[in-house]
């Protein structure tokens, strides 16, 4: 059990960067966590981090052996979990990644703890598109498109995306009736983490409309603080919003003109047992998280 202790320590110390941040994770020292490694690099002949006065990273070798190491600790985790299930309990880590959208999860998230104690959440929180394989997550909940062959999906609901903007910036610049009129007003972008891309509005019929470009963000928070102080017009799905469109904080605009529908998705790895914790967290969301519209 020692070697798995060692691959434990790891893979922590992989993810975190940090022997002191890895420690604390662990519950043990930052000298401890150095000495596994020590005699985790001694035992194996390969050196798998390159370390300096300020950062740790990954060897090519560590890269490797990143990647068997998450395989064999998932499947040790995974015969432990399928003997639980002979409690009926669902248990262990759970690592999920989520939108920067706290709105619509925030509220399901905590109920599902409440609902299922025995599973310790490990939740990231970015717009960034993860490799969940490579980064070792359980599950991911992404909008649009599923490419990745190597994922199992379950659709959770859907938004459409909307034009919005406060009744104080409409009162002070005038609401758009047309497409066109955009290029008179303020108008908050997104930039996609990834490409580095801006986001297209999407407004029908209207392909070569240029849209002034007044700021730019990688996330939608952002933009619904930006647009719920007044400071401009931005293109935002509509599960984001809470109840900021039923309190008249926001209104939509160009209702007639705006057409898109974007899918919410649940994935995680294909070809892999599906543990207790992860199914029932499947469940839950497909459950709750769109139950109130």
């Amino acid at each position: 059990m020692d070697s798995l202790s060692s691959l434990t320590v790891f893979v922590q110390v992989a993810e975190t960067r940090s022997f002191v941040m890895a420690g604390r994770l662990l519950g043990v020292s930052a000298s401890a966590v150095g000495k596994s490694i020590a005699r985790l690099e001694a035992r194996l002949g390969v050196r798998l981090f390159h370390r300096s006065t300020r950062s740790i990273t990954l060897t090519s070798e560590g890269t490797l052996f990143l990647e068997r190491s998450r395989r064999i600790l998932a499947e040790v985790e995974s015969a432990e979990l399928e003997m639980s299930q002979l409690t009926d309990r669902p248990r262990g880590r759970l690592r999920v990644s989520f939108p920067l959208v706290s709105t619509l999860l925030l509220p399901v998230l905590a109920d599902f703890m409440r609902a299922y104690p025995d599973i310790e959440l490990d939740l990231d929180f970015s717009d960034r598109i993860v490799d969940i394989v490579e980064e070792g997550f359980d599950a991911v909940v992404r909008t649009g498109e599923l490419t990745d062959s190597r994922l199992s999906a379950r659709k959770l609901g859907q938004s459409e995306m909307l034009l919005v903007a406060s009744p104080k910036y409409l009162a002070q610049h005038g609401e758009p009736r047309h497409p066109t009129d955009l290029a008179d007003h303020i108008c908050l972008h997104y930039r996609f983490p990834n490409s580095g891309k801006l986001e297209t509005w999407p407004l029908s019929g209207e392909a070569d409309l240029r849209i002034p470009i007044s700021m730019v963000c990688n996330n939608i928070e952002t933009r619904m603080c930006f647009a719920l102080r007044g400071l401009g017009i931005a293109c935002l799905p509509d599960f984001s919003m809470g109840n900021a469109l039923l309190d008249g904080k926001l209104r939509t605009i160009l209702g007639d003109y705006v057409k898109r529908t974007i899918n919410i998705h649940v994935v995680w790895p294909s070809g892999r047992y599906m543990t207790p914790k992860l199914r029932v967290f499947i469940d839950f969301l497909s459950d709750r998280m769109f139950a109130g519209k």
